[in-house]
């Protein structure tokens, strides 16, 4: 399943389907490796029923995105971020040093 049609599917489900730019929350539940922690990571991707136009991580807007067909790659601060969109999973690392995955459900509004 292409990213965008998850997005679009989500999207139908919290019932935004008439605005011009669609915002789809995802709430991410991170594991972070060697140090055993976990945390719940909020994705935004505002969409235009084409696209996506905008990524927001825990609020913060990335400097850039790129979207591929299973998602969204990007990065903030040390931490490059793959979202897969299709299985809904979370995958990161800081340059070798530690690493993250996870999964991620959609928020309801």
């Amino acid at each position: 399943m292409s990213c965008l049609r998850l997005i679009a599917m989500a999207a139908l489900w919290v019932g935004q389907t008439h605005a011009a730019t669609q915002t789809v929350t995802l709430s991410c539940a991170v594991s972070y490796m060697p140090e055993r922690s976990t945390w719940v990571r909020e994705v935004q991707v505002d969409w235009d029923r084409k696209t996506i136009r905008a990524l927001r991580i825990d609020g913060v807007s990335p400097y850039s995105f790129s979207v591929n067909p299973r998602g969204v790659s990007t990065a903030l601060d040390n931490e490059r971020i793959q979202l897969d969109l299709g299985q809904a999973q979370w995958t990161s690392d800081f340059r070798g040093l530690a690493s993250g995955q996870g999964r991620c459900e959609v928020v309801a509004p």
